[in-house]
């Protein structure tokens, strides 16, 4: 997240589903991915929440019905999830850390690649993300926000997805980590997936897609956790200063007939 809206390339397959969850570098992994494939990476957050309205929408109406509960449900969420990803060469971040079985299933050529991260460094980030997400603010605040003002509703419905991937595992939640990591371990085949630590740099992810290490370019380091505090920030901001003109012509009103 806090990265631009990647444009999907018509033409291009997914060759790279990332299943990492969110605060493990998912934003550094994009970025290199894009630089290696030369082609748009799909992260979830910044392509919903920085894209066109369609797009956040897509999103909603795919997680409104998820896990389906029927095969016409199944396929209405995988066509969704097909035009979603369309023209990007690799997926990453939420909600498709939730969505493997299905992304795996529409590209069964595509590398299972899971960014990883020392467990307690990775709790204590998500404890401070979490701790910030009031989605009572947010939803008011960003009510007149054209798309942001349906990013509640989106961080909603990723908090549902969450709470479904891991009803039954306790906290703490070191714990929906652990088990993330050994449901992919157990469902996805072991030529497909492959672990990997934004901190190794180049050399083991450029050995695993087959192709050389940049010259020149530094692995990118991208700081989730400030990006995502500046993008709400900013779109708060915007929220907050058209509330603000709203009110101020209001009461300008209501001062006029008052003076009259």
């Amino acid at each position: 997240m806090g990265q631009q809206y990647s444009h999907p390339q018509p033409g291009v397959r997914l060759k790279v589903i990332g299943p990492g969850l969110s605060r493990t570098g998912t934003a550094s992994f994009s970025r290199a991915l894009e630089i290696l494939l030369d082609a748009p990476v799909y992260h979830g957050g910044t392509q919903a929440i920085l894209g066109p309205e369609s797009e956040i929408k897509a999103w909603l109406e795919l997680l409104s019905q998820w896990p389906p509960q029927s095969p016409s449900a199944a396929a209405k969420s995988m066509a969704i999830l097909r035009r979603i990803t369309e023209g990007y060469a690799a997926i990453t971040d939420a909600p498709s850390y939730g969505l493997v079985q299905e992304l795996m299933t529409l590209y069964p050529d595509a590398k299972v690649i899971c960014t990883v991260r020392d467990v307690e460094s990775w709790e204590k980030s998500m404890d401070t993300i979490q701790s910030v997400m009031d989605f009572k603010f947010l939803r008011l605040a960003l009510f007149l926000v054209p798309t942001s003002r349906l990013v509640p509703a989106f961080l909603q419905g990723l908090d549902r997805q969450w709470n479904h991937l891991f009803q039954n595992i306790p906290f703490p939640i070191r714990n929906h980590y652990n088990h993330h990591i050994k449901w992919l371990r157990e469902n996805v085949p072991k030529e497909r997936l492959v672990f990997f630590n934004v901190k190794d740099g180049w050399e083991p992810l450029c050995q695993v897609l087959d192709l050389p290490v940049p010259e020149g370019i530094p692995f990118p380091r991208i700081n989730d956790s400030k990006a995502i505090s500046d993008l709400t920030q900013r779109e708060v901001r915007r929220g907050l200063q058209r509330w603000a003109f709203i009110i101020i012509i209001i009461l300008g009103i209501i001062l006029f007939y008052l003076r009259g």
